[in-house]
């Protein structure tokens, strides 16, 4: 395998929570420096899921079981669908379709626009993890992805919700599976293990001992896959060869947020309370940045900046380059889901039950 597909591509919307299919949390978005509180709205206490953004609509899960549609600008709800007795995964904006995973354990397929039911697909364990799509290279059919825990991916067809493939493993999948080269699916297991598997059939091509379970995403940039685990370790894994690269373990801790991949870093949050920046090629700690609460929502990297949230109950903007901090504000509530950026603003939910958006202002040119 050479090139990745979708390597350097960064998407202005946010439709897949962390970026794009290969899972590296860039965004191409621009953000201001300031943090102006726009209006909040209200999911169901305890909110884990994260936003995603399309064509001016927020689309966010609670553990209601409601799923909602707002307005990007203004936090009115435009639809909202039944989605089971909750929704703890963030969700993809796929060819006009919202694919949710519920905690029932169904896939379900939502007209976007209207929140009317296209078709719905049944695994037999709880669904944490967002959705995923890729193309079967033989004929360009779309297919959505997701881990559950029945200890299965499944490959379903993006159109019908028929079944193409699934793949078992020896425990809960929590991650998101990440799609590599438009050729196989990458992703990690509570078994501890990293999988690759080919995205046409769902044929095992390798898989790779990490120690621990692994309860996040793996990201994947330029051949190789990057991830943390439950003990106290990131590790950089070779795809082609499946040879682990490099490991940092700065402390005891675990990990369960998914890492942000730029050429140079690997950033990631901890239950350290610390925000990680590591060099990709060596793995060696660029900087650290403490919180006063662990983290365990996922980095975004807009430009310049890292965008994140921590139990501390802050949103901050970071300078990558030295991890200093740009901007905060504190909302006061545990904020352990993942960021979406799109056109300057910056949404987040809370464990309050609430999802809250930033206005940034222009940014600087």
């Amino acid at each position: 395998m050479a090139l990745v597909l979708f390597s350097g591509l960064a998407w202005a919307d946010w439709k897949n929570h962390r970026g794009d299919p290969s899972l590296q949390g860039i965004s191409s978005a621009q953000l201001g420096d300031e943090l102006k509180l726009e209006w909040t709205f209200e999911a169901g206490k305890f909110l884990k899921s994260s936003p995603v953004v399309s064509a001016g609509k927020i689309f966010l899960g609670g553990p209601t079981g409601i799923f909602h549609a707002l307005d990007f600008k203004t936090g009115k709800e435009i639809w909202k669908a039944e989605a089971g007795i909750g929704v703890d995964a963030p969700a993809l904006i796929f060819r006009g379709n919202v694919l949710i995973g519920s905690k029932d354990g169904w896939l379900i397929c939502l007209d976007a626009s209207t929140g009317e039911n296209k078709w719905t697909y049944e695994t037999m364990g709880e669904i944490v993890g967002a959705p995923n799509h890729g193309f079967l290279s033989e004929n360009n059919r779309s297919v959505i992805l997701v881990g559950s825990y029945d200890n299965f991916v499944h490959c379903v067809d993006a159109i019908t919700g028929a079944l193409v493939w699934k793949f078992e493993t020896l425990n809960y999948i929590n991650g998101t599976p990440a799609v590599w080269n438009n050729e196989a699916v990458v992703f990690g297991g509570c078994d501890a293990q990293l999988y690759i598997i080919s995205l046409s059939d769902g044929k095992l091509i390798r898989q790779v001992e990490l120690g621990a379970p692994i309860a996040s995403s793996v990201g994947v940039k330029d051949n190789h896959g990057y991830v943390g685990n439950m003990d106290k370790t990131v590790h950089s894994i070779d795809l082609d060869t499946g040879q682990i690269g490099w490991s940092y373990e700065p402390k005891n801790f675990p990990y369960f947020s998914s890492p942000a991949l730029t050429d140079n870093l690997v950033i990631i949050g901890g239950r350290d309370k610390g925000l990680h920046a590591v060099d990709r090629e060596t793995g060696k700690q660029k900087w650290r940045y403490s919180a006063r609460g662990r983290i365990d929502g996922s980095p975004v990297v807009v430009g310049n900046k890292v965008i994140i949230g921590s139990m501390d109950g802050k949103l901050y903007q970071m300078d990558i380059s030295t991890g200093k901090v740009m901007t905060q504000y504190e909302i006061g509530a545990s904020i352990s889901s993942t960021c979406a950026v799109s056109n300057g603003w910056i949404f987040v939910g809370c464990e309050d039950g609430s999802l809250y958006a930033f206005s940034t202002g222009k940014p600087m040119q």
